[in-house]
């Protein structure tokens, strides 16, 4: 497994960072040839459940993952949320956590991926793609007015 991580200090609230962070169809608006669905109905919590699509039509694969752990922030203290995918390609886990800061929110986005028949050998390349392609969408989605695509 490739382990990296991606931290940011934005000029946020943590609600708001929380907010745009856990917006799932966003995330796949800032990553190219992606979509993101949410199968699971209502507000997320442990159990929600969402597939990124990544690929153009039949040429591409599922990304399926479960929120398994849910803790908003709450006055002072961080907000952390963990997903586990469980895809046929790719395998791992993410975790996102939010905390007041100096200067506002630091966010932190920590994952160990896995893709399926790619080598240990290449667990560097991937975890160096990994932070650079989560490094993107983090600055977008907290960047963005809405959370959304700029």
């Amino acid at each position: 497994m490739s382990l990296f991580r991606v931290a940011r200090v934005v000029p946020l609230a943590p609600a708001e960072a929380w907010r745009r962070l856990t917006d799932w169809p966003a995330h796949g608006r800032q990553v190219p040839l992606t979509r993101t669905t949410v199968l699971t109905s209502g507000p997320s919590r442990p159990g929600t459940r969402f597939t990124a699509r990544t690929g153009i039509g039949p040429l591409g694969f599922d990304d399926p993952m479960e929120v398994v752990r849910w803790e908003p922030p709450h006055g002072d203290g961080p907000g952390r949320c963990r997903l586990e995918k469980y895809g046929r390609l790719v395998r791992g886990w993410a975790e996102i956590e939010v905390a007041p800061g100096p200067g506002g929110t630091r966010v932190v986005w920590t994952e160990d991926l896995s893709v399926r028949g790619l080598p240990r050998a290449f667990d560097g390349v991937l975890a160096r793609a990994g932070r650079v392609v989560f490094g993107r969408a983090l600055d977008n989605l907290l960047r963005a007015p809405s959370g959304g695509r700029r």
